[in-house]
């Protein structure tokens, strides 16, 4: 069973990431946790004011709760899978320390979150939230950008640069990914300079050793940007998700 932690601030693009997700595992036995972050910042002294009697705590989270509680009827009536199970989490905290709190309580396996950020070929800028995730938490994470329908991942690119291994435990976990749901994985190690790094002559040993199970394409470019080589193969190539 896989736990799977969905990040929604209640905008559709976080809300298309978890359709997404839902589609995705859709053969899986899946624990979904809905979750929402209320940072302490964001709330006024009026606010706290207009609480009166009641707790400042229960006053800050009452609504978002209500409005979780009816989120996960409306995925579970839209998806109609009797392999999921929703569960919703309300925390008042700073953001990447709530994330980090609900990872370690409830062994979360996988991180979705949408992302309205700048996202193209040629530039990919996400969202504050999102780039905290991926620098702070320690779990894999997968990010959806904004209008992003769902297609099964068939084609997957790596970019790599000079240092990047093709081992440890990102490398392994991207490998799973690759097994269950894709056909191709394309590896392209991107190097700025004419010569070959030490990751790069340890390649070829470590796609023996890990992918004798999947298909995979192996280029290095030199002497190109990694954002105009990316662009470039996602133009020509019908990638449907890059790691």
């Amino acid at each position: 069973m896989k736990n799977i932690l969905l990040l929604t601030d209640f905008s559709e693009n976080s809300v298309n990431a978890m359709r997404y997700a839902l589609h995705l595992f859709a053969d899986d036995v899946c624990n979904f946790f809905i979750h929402h972050v209320q940072s302490p910042s964001s709330y006024t002294t009026d606010d706290l004011i207009l609480a009166g009697n009641t707790s400042i705590y229960d006053s800050i989270i009452k609504e978002s709760k209500h409005k979780l509680s009816k989120l996960a009827v409306e995925l579970e009536d839209e998806i109609k899978n009797k392999n999921f199970n929703f569960q919703t989490h309300v925390d008042y905290n700073e953001f990447t320390d709530a994330i980090n709190k609900i990872v370690a309580s409830k062994n979360i396996d996988l991180i979705v979150i949408g992302t309205n950020g700048v996202t193209g070929a040629q530039e990919v800028v996400f969202g504050s939230n999102t780039i905290n995730v991926i620098r702070k938490v320690d779990c894999p994470t997968l990010v959806i950008p904004e209008g992003f329908k769902y297609k099964k991942p068939y084609e997957v690119l790596l970019p790599l640069d000079l240092d990047d291994p093709c081992s440890g435990d990102s490398f392994l976990e991207l490998v799973e990914f690759v097994e269950k749901f894709s056909k191709v994985l394309h590896i392209l190690r991107i190097m700025p300079q004419n010569k070959r790094s030490p990751e790069e002559s340890k390649d070829q040993e470590n796609f023996d050793k890990h992918l004798k199970n999947i298909e995979y394409n192996y280029h290095v470019v030199r002497n190109i940007p990694m954002s105009t080589t990316v662009d470039c193969f996602s133009q020509t190539n019908e990638i449907d998700l890059m790691a």
